[in-house]
Order: structure tokens, then C-alpha cells, then sequence
């Protein structure tokens, strides 16, 4: 059994952090995606492109991912999907999605989603900064050490 990191691909802002972690850590890399994304050649780095379907990214991660598996998303009902297989997942900010909070975060996505839906103004989420990346390689590489430990 070995480590891999599985990548919400489309519009993930981190894809070189998790390359050059995965170089570093000799860890295998899939980015998902219903496009073609170009990658650097190496052979850690591969690509899954799935059909446009709704959700089929998503499907297909929740589907490879299990307690092996760092899922990198920003989307909160796949990392809910992956948090059930017992998978580990990150944010692309760094924050790690647990069984202790992901309710709490669905709970948020969904009034966030009634306020949009409505007349109040509410804004999106905020921009992503350096520091946002600095937290992200910190947490995916923390996560991987840890699940090395156990393999």
C-alpha cells in the first residue's frame, strides 16, 4: 500500500506545491479533471480526465480515495464523500476537513448558499494568499509523513 494524493483538479490553486511535494516525498499524484490539464513530465504525475458529466470529478475521487489517500479540495460535500472512506483531506488554504468538522462546514455551505440565494450581498469566499499556500504545503505535508508512518 502506498500513499497517494488524489487532486480535485479544475480549479485547484496548488498544483505546484503538491508537484514538488510529491517529488520530495516520492509520493504518486492523480489530478482529476473533465479537461485536459497539461503536466509536467514525470512519473509521479498523472492524469485522470473524466467525462463532463455533473460531479463526475467528484464520483471518481470519492470512489479511488480511502484511508491511504490525501484528497486536495475545496469542495466540502467531496471532502464529506472522502472523510467516509477514511481518507485524509486538505484544502487547498491548508485546512484539514475532519469527522469533527465537516458537518460544521456542510452546515455553513448551505446557509452561505440561502444568503447568496437571496437579496443580501455576502461576497465569495476570500482571496487566496501566500499564506494560504504556506498552510497548504505545511498540511499536505505533514498529512503525507503521517500516513508514511503507518504504511
Amino acid at each position: 500500500m502506498t500513499v497517494t494524493i488524489l487532486v480535485d483538479a479544475d480549479a485547484c490553486p496548488v498544483k505546484e506545491e503538491i508537484y514538488k511535494t510529491a517529488y520530495r516525498l516520492k509520493t504518486p499524484v492523480v489530478l482529476v479533471a473533465n479537461s485536459y490539464l497539461r503536466l509536467p513530465d514525470h512519473p509521479l504525475l498523472t492524469m485522470k480526465m473524466v467525462d463532463d458529466g455533473f460531479d463526475a470529478a467528484d464520483d471518481w475521487i470519492a470512489e479511488e480515495a480511502g484511508p491511504s489517500t490525501v484528497v486536495v479540495t475545496a469542495d466540502i460535500l467531496l471532502a464529506g464523500r472522502c472523510i467516509e472512506v477514511d481518507a485524509t483531506v486538505i484544502a487547498p488554504t491548508g485546512k484539514p476537513f475532519t469527522s469533527a468538522n465537516i458537518g460544521g462546514a456542510i452546515a455553513t455551505r448551505a446557509i452561505m448558499a440561502d444568503l447568496r440565494a437571496g437579496v443580501d450581498n455576502v461576497g465569495g469566499p476570500a482571496p487566496f494568499t501566500q499564506k494560504d499556500r504556506s498552510q497548504f504545503l505545511n498540511a499536505l505535508d505533514r498529512e503525507i509523513n503521517r500516513l508514511l508512518r503507518f504504511i
